[in-house]
């Protein structure tokens, strides 16, 4: 997401409606529902939730949760789905949340890495601060730029076809098409077989330091206990556990 701009893979219909079938894996959601269990979260709030699919495991749990996102293409595959309806989803971003006080705030994937503008970023980290009650805490991940992950983001490397139910086969590859300083840009392809529709994807991310990271966190009001490597990424991913202090 670039100035408040939301990418095609999320907003765009057919391309919302595919997104869970093209990234099924969603194991390295697993360690956030440790934590939360870990931290005794009862109030959840997901920045960023997409397609619903960390929120909704969470409210099959129990848990009181809001689904936040700015692209209402995820939100409306999100509120299709079986147990939606326990969810609070929110269209927006976390600059404009209203009032709430949540025990626990998460960012999966890669939703820190899309704010790329460094004051969308402080805004965002802003805002989840307020809606933390005192001693709440934000779970959030980023890309180890020591890694160079963009490295493997070309077609050769990252070409595959899926066979969708309802959809059929679908051909999809990324490619970087541009790299400035931290902004690493891409462009994702999908072909549709049934049709032969071709759409495409333009993303950036943001690869901060480690220590850019936990200076803006200090620096927006939190205390940062802990950073650790993704479980299932080792000395690719880091996940940042903060708390709201006061």
């Amino acid at each position: 997401m670039v100035d408040g701009m939301v990418d095609d893979i999320f907003e765009q219909p057919r391309l919302a409606a595919i997104y869970d079938a093209l990234d099924p894996d969603r194991s390295d959601l697993d360690e956030y529902a440790r934590l939360a269990g870990e931290l005794g979260a009862q109030q959840v709030l997901d920045v960023g939730c997409g397609t619903g699919t960390f929120a909704l495991l969470l409210a099959d749990r129990g848990l009181d949760v809001v689904g936040l996102d700015p692209a209402g293409g995820s939100l409306i595959v999100a509120q299709a789905k079986p147990g939606a309806d326990r969810v609070r989803w929110i269209h927006g971003d976390a600059t404009s949340l209203p009032p709430m006080q949540v025990d626990l705030a998460t960012m999966t994937a890669n939703v820190a890495q899309a704010i790329v503008d460094q004051a969308e970023w402080e805004g965002t980290l802003r805002g989840v601060r307020a809606a933390l009650r005192p001693g709440g805490h934000l779970v959030f991940e980023s890309r180890d730029p020591t890694y160079r992950a963009w490295e493997e983001w070309n077609r050769s490397a990252s070409y595959r076809t899926t066979q969708i139910e309802g959809v059929g086969k679908v051909e999809s590859w990324v490619e970087v098409t541009n790299i400035d300083g931290p902004l690493v840009s891409f462009r994702w392809t999908w072909v549709f077989d049934s049709d032969g529709e071709v759409l495409t994807s333009e993303s950036t991310l943001r690869f901060r330091e480690r220590d850019e990271v936990e200076a803006t966190l200090v620096a927006q009001g939190y205390v940062l206990d802990e950073v650790r490597d993704a479980p299932d990424r080792p000395a690719r991913e880091l996940v940042y556990l903060a708390r709201r202090e006061g």
